[in-house]
């Protein structure tokens, strides 16, 4: 095999662990201080060797060429444990153009309006369910909006109440111990320990779960104007006879359940909690909202004008995005920023990365919705990657913004959440940027919905 060399090494690397005590103690400083060294920089995994692009075209350059960039390393290797080979955001280039034809209907605009119906509902439903002064466990509650409103748009409500909780539960399971389960190399990740038992269990009860709602669609063959209806009925134009299989349905609708449940709950996290920080952001948000709407919901009528909260989800994005890391394997021998990378390399991508470069946004660590204002000059291209780009961009990014914005006007419209004294948010690193132990006080604003008088739950300060 060729060498690698020539990219320059990670100082600091220790015998036989490498870069391992930095990436799993503070992955994200470690992260940003690559750039000092390269374009491309090699960090070590005990025996084996990462090349972390650092530059934002480079970056889109890998991202592009995704035939000889594929899906693959220590991330999505671990990804495909849980939700296979076939689906869109894990199969390999040579399925994935087919599958992106036949799931893109399920995305199409004329969509959009129907689903934001259902997100409408499933927000002010949580959201009407809190009490004044109740401490809330933010990603929970977070969660608790994602995972119904996927649940409605994907299967129509198909996955019953009861049934909701222990999913949510086995989600958990899974993206708790992703991060520290990237860096198992075998035979660890297969011993008999609580962590391993655990997310096998968890992975067979979610597989299960959606293999038989996926089963009860296909008898029933009706078309329930949602995303599992439209992917049971897609054909592909090229071949009018072929549908999806069953393997790449079940593949992609875990793919659809973890990430608009995890990745939406993470970005409204972090957007309340910087929010609460900003209180002079805040108070500006909620004269938007409430001018904006007629009621206390937002509607998808709403989004034009919600031009703020659009603009805070957007710096949210930026600055804790929930997608902060991903690999990718080489399959043929390349050049990229002037260095060779031989087939079979694993490079690494970073928007938390390429976000936070001094030298591509002024003050990076500050929130800043208003850089995104239209009469601000704007960052580079490529230089904003929540969603990545290329072929392989998100396929839900659209659908992901629209719940994002209809869920933070929602909520602010009737609460204001602040933080409980003391409290120190820090991330928790798993497949998704998240706020760690994040509880804040909810108070209703004035002119709210009068809330309900059932006795608050205990509280968790």
């Amino acid at each position: 095999m060729k060498s690698l060399r020539s990219v320059p090494r990670a100082p600091k690397s220790l015998p036989l662990v490498g870069h391992l005590m930095p990436l799993m103690r503070s992955p994200l400083e470690f992260l940003n201080s690559l750039p000092a060294h390269g374009d491309l920089v090699r960090v070590q995994l005990g025996p084996f060797t990462l090349v972390v692009i650092c530059d934002p075209e480079l970056t889109r350059q890998a991202l592009v060429e995704d035939r000889v960039f594929d899906k693959g390393g220590p991330i999505f290797d671990r990804v495909r444990e849980v939700v296979g080979d076939d689906g869109l955001a894990s199969c390999p280039y040579s399925a994935h153009r087919r599958l992106r034809r036949l799931t893109q209907p399920a995305f199409h605009p004329a969509r959009l309006p129907d689903y934001a119906k259902a997100m409408s509902t499933c927000i002010e439903e949580v959201a009407d369910s809190w009490h004044a002064g109740q401490t809330l466990d933010v990603c929970t509650e977070m969660m608790t909006i994602t995972s119904k409103v996927t649940a409605a748009t994907l299967f129509s409500g198909a996955l019953p109440p009861g049934e909701l909780g222990p999913v949510l539960d086995d989600v958990k399971t899974f993206f708790d111990g992703f991060y520290q389960r990237m860096f198992m190399v075998p035979p660890l990740d297969r011993l008999p320990t609580s962590g391993n038992r655990s997310h096998l269990r968890a992975r067979a009860r979610l597989r299960g779960a959606f293999d038989q709602i996926i089963a009860q669609h296909r008898a029933e063959g009706v078309d329930r104007d949602d995303l599992l209806s439209a992917l049971l009925s897609a054909h592909d134009p090229e071949d009018d006879r072929r549908g999806l299989t069953d393997a790449e349905v079940s593949d992609t609708i875990v793919t659809f359940f973890l990430a608009g449940t995890e990745t939406t709950a993470a970005l409204l996290g972090w957007a309340l909690d910087l929010l609460a920080r900003h209180p002079e952001v805040e108070r500006r948000l909620h004269a938007e909202v409430d001018s904006v709407l007629t009621g206390s919901t937002a509607t998808h009528a709403d989004l034009p004008r919600l031009e703020l909260t659009e603009r805070i989800i957007t710096e949210t994005l930026r600055l804790r995005p929930p997608g902060w890391i991903f690999t990718r394997t080489v399959t043929a021998d390349t050049r990229l920023g002037g260095h060779l990378l031989p087939a079979g390399s694993s490079v690494v991508y970073s928007p938390y990365l390429i976000h936070h470069r001094p030298d591509l946004y002024d003050h990076p660590e500050t929130f800043d919705p208003d850089r995104w204002a239209p009469d601000r000059p704007q960052p580079p291209r490529h230089s904003l990657l929540p969603f990545a780009t290329g072929a392989r961009k998100c396929i839900g990014d659209t659908f992901g913004m629209t719940e994002a914005v209809l869920a933070l006007a929602t909520i602010t419209a009737r609460w204001r959440l602040t933080h409980l004294p003391g409290q120190q948010v820090r991330p928790a690193l798993g497949l998704a940027l998240r706020p760690r132990r994040l509880h804040m006080r909810a108070t209703p604003r004035v002119g709210a919905p009068p809330q309900r008088c059932a006795p608050a739950p205990a509280d968790l300060a």
